[in-house]
C-alpha cells in the first residue's frame, strides 16, 4: 500500500499530531505487507486457539504462582504445545533465585461464635498453616507504629488479630464495573506531547524522597508487626481485601527465604465479612473463629523459568537480528489468572502459531519470551535481559545481541480489546505504527500516545535502551474486579477481544520482523 492511500483515509479519525507524525519521511518509506495481515486475520477468524490455550492456562493449571509445581506443569504443557507447533528451540531458560516456592490446599474459615456463618477469605501467600483445625478469639487492634504494639503484649496468645478498622461504607456500584476507552480518553493519549526522559529513577528518587520513605516506613512497621505477634502467639492476623461484593485482592504478606519464614498464617478477609466482625468486637461482642488452612512450600529448587521458543528468520542478512513477543506467564493464587495474565500468554502464543499456521516467513527471527516473577518485580524478564543483552545498573551491554535486537511488544492489561500502543516516549516508532495501524484497519486501534505505561515486562527491555512496548487496551474489568482477585478466571475473558488481540500482535510483530530495518530506538539511558 503506497503512503498517500494511508494519509487519506486517516484524516477523518487522527489528530493534527497524528497526521504530523504520518507525513515524517519514515512513515512515507514503509513498506506494509497487506496480504500477509489478511492471512493473519482469516487464520484467527477462521481457526483461533486462543481461548482453548486460555482455558488450558487457567482451569488445568490455574492458578501460577511463580514457584509452585502449577506454574511449572503450565510451563511443560506450554513448552509441549510450541513443539507441537513447530517451533524452534522451545524450552523452560531458568533463572534465580527466586525462593521457596508455595501453594494453599485447605482454606475453611468460620466464625462459630455468637451467630454461625462462613467467611469469604483466601490465604496471603507465602504465610504458614495453622496446627489443624484452630479456634481463637478476634482481637482488633490499633496501632500504626512498633511502641503502638505494646499495648496489646501478652493479650494476644491464641488469638486472631485484626489490624484494620472496617470501612465505613461500601458504596454501590452505580456505574458499570467493566469499561471501554472513550474516543474522548483516547484523543487525550494521543494528544500528550513528547517530553524527555527524567534520569533513570525519576526526579524524586533517592533517600529523601517523602513518599519512598513512607513505604520503608510502613514496610518496617509490618515487620514489626509480623515479629512482634509470632511472639506473643497469635493464631493468625487478619486483613479486609481491596473488593466489595465477594471480591477480594490478594497478594503476598509471607517471605519467599527460607532462612528467615513468616510465623503467623496471614488472612484475607472479604471486605464485608470482615466488617461485620470488626463491627462486632468494636461493640463489645466476642466473636470467636475456627481456622483449618494447610499450605505446603517447597524448598528444593530455588530457581525459576522463563519460557522462550523461535520461528527462525530466513533472510541470509538478517535472520540473526530477533523480534520478541512476550507477556508474564506467573498469576497470584486466589483465581485462576486469567485476566493478569493468561491473557496476554495465550495471545503471545496465539500469535506466534498464527505466524507459523500461515506460512509466512520471517526475514529476522521471532521469539516468544513468558515470564515468571513479574508479580514479584519483573524478576524473569529482568533476569532474562541482563543474561541476554545487558546489565540496566551499569549499562555493560551484550554484543552482538543488543546491536541485533529489532523489537519487543507486550501485553499485560487484561483481556480487553487492543486499541493503540503507549510508545514509551520512542517519537520515532510513531510514524511506523501508524501506517501498520492503518493498513490493520480495524476501527478500534487509532491511537498512539507518547505516555510510557509501568508495571510490566516491556520495562526490562526500555532499562538497557531496546525498544519496547506495551498495547493500550481497553479496561473492561481489569482493575475494579479482576486485578490480582479471586474473580480473575477463564469467565473473565472476552473472546473477540482476545482473537482482535492475537491478530494484531500477530500483525506488529511480523511487520517487524519484515522491516528492511530494525524499529528505530530512543537515545539510551546513562548511569547518573
Amino acid at each position: 500500500m503506497s503512503p498517500w492511500p494511508v494519509q487519506m483515509h486517516l484524516k477523518s479519525r487522527y489528530t493534527l499530531a497524528a497526521l504530523a507524525l504520518l507525513a515524517a519521511p519514515l512513515g512515507a518509506q514503509e513498506k506494509i505487507d497487506t496480504a500477509a495481515i489478511g492471512r493473519i486475520k482469516a487464520e484467527e477468524r477462521d481457526r483461533s486457539q486462543v481461548m482453548e490455550i486460555a482455558s488450558w492456562l487457567t482451569d488445568v493449571f490455574g492458578a501460577r504462582l511463580t514457584g509452585s509445581p502449577s506454574a511449572k506443569a503450565a510451563g511443560d504443557w506450554t513448552v509441549k504445545k510450541l513443539n507441537e507447533w513447530g517451533m524452534a528451540n522451545a524450552k523452560m531458560e531458568t533463572w534465580g533465585p527466586f525462593g521457596r516456592g508455595w501453594t494453599n490446599e485447605r482454606m475453611v474459615v468460620q466464625v462459630v461464635s455468637p451467630r454461625q456463618f462462613p467467611i469469604i477469605a483466601y490465604p496471603a501467600a507465602w504465610t504458614p498453616v495453622t496446627a489443624g483445625a484452630v479456634k481463637g478469639e478476634v482481637v482488633l487492634i490499633k496501632a500504626d507504629s512498633a511502641p503502638d504494639l505494646e499495648k496489646y503484649r501478652g493479650k494476644l496468645r491464641g488469638k486472631i488479630v485484626f489490624t484494620q478498622p472496617p470501612r465505613d461504607s461500601v458504596p454501590p456500584h452505580f456505574t458499570a464495573d467493566a469499561s471501554r476507552l472513550e474516543d474522548t480518553t483516547l484523543a487525550r493519549l494521543a494528544e500528550a506531547p513528547f517530553t524527555a526522559d527524567p534520569p533513570r529513577g525519576g526526579p524524586n528518587a533517592g533517600p529523601n524522597n517523602p513518599q519512598a520513605a513512607r513505604f520503608r516506613a510502613a514496610q518496617e512497621f509490618q515487620r514489626s508487626l509480623g515479629g512482634f505477634l509470632a511472639d506473643e502467639g497469635a493464631l493468625a492476623i487478619v486483613t479486609a481485601g481491596r473488593g466489595d461484593d465477594g471480591t477480594v485482592f490478594t497478594g503476598a504478606s509471607g517471605s519467599r527465604d527460607a532462612a528467615n519464614p513468616t510465623k503467623v498464617p496471614g488472612l484475607i478477609f472479604s471486605t464485608e465479612h470482615y466488617g461485620r466482625i470488626a463491627r462486632m468486637v468494636e461493640k463489645g461482642v466476642p466473636v470467636t473463629i475456627e481456622l483449618d488452612v494447610k499450605n505446603t512450600f517447597y524448598d528444593d529448587d530455588p530457581s525459576s523459568f522463563n519460557i522462550v521458543a523461535e520461528i527462525p528468520g530466513t533472510d541470509p542478512k538478517l535472520k540473526n537480528e530477533v523480534v520478541m513477543l512476550g507477556a508474564h506467564f506467573d498469576s497470584w493464587h486466589a483465581g485462576t489468572g486469567a485476566t493478569d495474565n493468561a491473557a496476554g500468554s495465550a495471545v503471545m502464543l496465539e500469535a506466534l502459531r498464527l505466524i507459523k499456521a500461515t506460512g509466512l516467513k520471517p526475514r529476522r527471527t521471532i521469539r516468544i519470551g513468558l515470564w515468571t516473577g513479574e508479580e514479584q518485580g519483573l524478576l524473569g524478564s529482568r533476569a532474562y535481559v541482563k543474561e541476554h543483552f545487558g546489565d540496566p545498573q551499569m549499562m555493560q551491554l551484550k554484543q552482538p545481541a543488543h546491536g541485533q535486537f529489532a523489537g519487543y511488544f507486550n501485553v499485560d492489561n487484561g483481556t480487553g480489546a487492543i486499541r493503540g500502543v503507549y510508545l514509551q516516549k520512542n517519537q520515532a516508532v510513531a510514524p511506523i505504527f501508524t501506517a501498520w495501524m492503518t493498513a490493520f484497519n480495524d476501527p478500534r486501534m487509532h491511537t498512539l500516545t507518547a505516555n510510557n505505561t509501568g508495571g510490566t515486562d516491556h520495562l526490562a527491555f526500555d532499562a538497557v535502551g531496546l525498544p519496547g512496548f506495551q498495547f493500550i487496551q481497553d479496561p473492561v474489568d481489569y482493575g475494579s474486579r479482576t486485578h490480582h482477585s479471586n474473580m480473575d478466571v477463564y469467565e473473565r475473558l472476552v473472546p473477540g477481544d482476545m482473537k482482535h488481540n492475537a491478530a494484531v500482535v500477530a500483525t506488529f510483530v511480523y511487520l517487524t520482523a519484515n522491516r528492511d530495518e530494525k524499529l528505530p530506538r530512543k537515545p539510551a539511558p546513562t548511569v547518573q
